[in-house]
This record gives C-alpha cells, structure tokens and sequence, in this order.
C-alpha cells in the first residue's frame, strides 16, 4: 500500500498568504505545522517513508525536502505544469507501479484538514481491502451541513462491511449543489460529500485510463517508456504540454462501473477559504479567530490575520481581515471564494509582486 500526496496546487483563495513560491500547502495555517507536515504526519506511520509518493510542482520541492526531510528525493515526481488531478494520478501511477505493479494506491492532498486522524488510518486499510478486489474506492464524507461548496456522492446497493465500516456502490457523482438540492441531499441520508480521496490497484487505475481516456493513455505509455533512461525528462516535458486539463472526478469516477463508496465521519474539512478556518481554529469568546494582534469593538464571528502588526475593528460581523504585510485583504466571510477573483485580475493587471 502507498500513499500518494498531491501538493501541487496554488490555493488563490488563501492569498495573500498563499502565493506562486509559497503556497497553502507549505504554509502553517491552522498549527505549528505546515499543512504538507501535517498530511506527512497522518500517513507516515501507516506507508512509512518509503511507501509515500509525493507529485507537485518543481519549484515547491526544496521547501518541501527542508520540512519533511524522511521521504527519499526519488519519491518526488514533478509535473511541469498543473493539468489537473487525472493526468496528475495517471503520471504518478506509471513510478508506483515501477514499485509495486499490483500495488494499492492510496491518493490523497496536501490541503485538507483532519481531526479523526486514526480513524483515518483505519479507513484507509479498510478501503485498501476493498480496492484489493477491483473497485475504484472513494472516501465519502458525512455531511454536516447542506454544503454548496462540495460535491456528493449517492450511494446504492451495500457491499458488506469491511473492519466495521460499510461499503456500498456509487450510483452517481453530483457537482456542487444549489442550497435546495444540498438540503434535499443531506436529508436523504444517501449522499456524502466528495472528499476527493481515492483508493485503488496501480493496475486497475491505468486499465481504466486506458478504456475511459485512451488519449491521455496513450500520452502517459509515451512517457512511461522514457522513464529510467537520460531522455526520460525531455520526452515528460515535450508531451505534457498537449495533455487535456481534466479531474480525475470526470475523466473517470463518473463514468467508471466498479466504484464504491466508504461514507466516514473524521473530522474533514476541505482548506479552501479562508472562511474555512473560522469552522476550524478555536475562536474567542466573541467568535473571532485570532493569529496576532487584535484589539476588537462590538466585533464578532470575524477571522483577523495580522502578525505583525494590531487590527483594531469596530462593529464588524462576520468579516475576513488578512494582514500579510504587503496587502491587507478585507471581505465578507460569506464571500471569501471570491478571492481567487481578486487574484485572476491581479495577474490581468500584471501585477505578479503581488502574487
């Protein structure tokens, strides 16, 4: 079994903490620890070094060697660019499978946030048990609230449980609901949220690669017969440019026959905002989280980011305050998707210093 991390991304919604050489994943958001530490430290003691693959991009791995030194530089796959998550899964399965061709591939992110951790690990076993026997498996998170920001999963027949956890088929993917149908999904007691974690054969991804999405197949057998020889890196970057953008969730999970669901309760949460940590971090007495200085009036449910230097505030409610030194951010904590925006006309504008 492996555990393969992707830390890739750029995460626009968490700037101007987040930018192009630093982004969420390397950054200590929500503990003494940055976010890739934290995923590294879920799964260490269940793969061991060894068994952890990491895929991101090239100028994020010499951060990502100084804070987790334990996992071998050869377990480091770059993509030269983002083309999203199925090209990403499909280029580390083609080195996983150079260690363990009937191997479990565990993929998982470097940006989420979970409580349960050991009932992470038990889940990840279990699920390992299930893909042992062809299904492409999905952890499928138990709602907490009719959430427009996620996708669901409806499940179907039962397969069984497997070490006190119950299985069942996948009969649909759903992209992220309007609030009438998130409330009708949630009270169903048939959906869970997306995590976005999967679990599956090395083998068994690539045959479906091959029958989903021939095309990128046939750009990852391109690559796969450089691998381990000198032109191994020019023929990587001379095909991923004509690689199609697509999910993983498109490309496959939805058109796939064999896929099942474990739904799970661990304390999940997807770090794509910054109204994300105001349901994370512990807050005062006001409701306000805090990292720095703040001196606050009639102010509550606000989240205030500003190390260095003091944020007054005076009759806010439910406000995003992130003092990063060189751009102050202020917005609707309802509204804190939007940032990615303020980030798309910043590159417009072509103020990159900013980014």
């Amino acid at each position: 079994m492996y555990a393969l991390i992707m830390a890739g991304g750029s995460g626009t919604r968490l700037w101007p903490r987040s930018k192009k050489t630093r982004p969420k994943q390397l950054l200590d958001l929500l503990s003494g620890r940055t976010m890739f530490q934290e995923a590294y430290d879920r799964v260490a003691p269940l793969f061991g070094d060894e068994g952890i693959f990491i895929v991101t991009s090239g100028e994020y791995v010499p951060a990502m060697r100084q804070q987790v030194p334990a996992i071998p530089a050869a377990n480091y796959i770059v993509e030269p660019s983002g083309r999203g998550t199925a090209p990403c899964i499909g280029l580390a399965a083609l080195y996983l499978r150079r260690a363990d061709p009937e191997g479990v591939m565990c993929v998982l992110t470097a940006d989420h946030y979970i409580k349960n951790v050991e009932r992470f690990r038990q889940v990840l076993r279990a699920a390992a048990r299930v893909a042992e026997d062809g299904y492409l498996v999905t952890l499928g998170i138990t709602p907490s609230f009719p959430s427009t920001g996620f996708g669901y999963i409806r499940r179907s027949a039962p397969l069984g449980t497997v070490d006190g956890f119950e299985v069942f088929r996948v009969e649909k993917f759903t992209e992220k609901p309007d609030a009438a149908t998130a409330q009708r999904f949630c009270e169903s007691g048939i959906y869970s949220w997306n995590s976005g974690m999967f679990i599956w054969r090395v083998s068994v991804i690539l045959s479906e690669f091959e029958r989903l999405m021939p095309t990128l197949y046939a750009q990852l057998m391109e690559i796969d017969a450089a691998i381990g020889t000198p032109e191994e890196r020019t023929v990587l970057e001379r095909v991923w440019p004509q690689v199609e953008k697509q999910t993983i969730d498109y490309g496959i999970m939805e058109r796939a026959t064999d896929v099942a669901v474990i739904p799970v309760d661990i304390g999940w949460n997807d770090v794509g905002s910054w109204a994300t940590l105001l349901d994370i971090l512990p807050a005062d007495g006001d409701g306000n989280v805090v990292t720095g200085q703040h001196l606050g009036v009639d102010t509550h449910g606000c989240l205030i980011y500003s190390p260095d230097r003091l944020v007054a505030t005076v009759g806010l409610e439910g406000m995003v305050v992130v003092d990063a030194g060189d751009v102050l951010l202020i917005c609707p904590r309802k509204r804190a998707q939007e940032v990615r925006e303020v980030v798309k006309r910043l590159r417009e504008a072509g103020k990159e210093e900013y980014l």
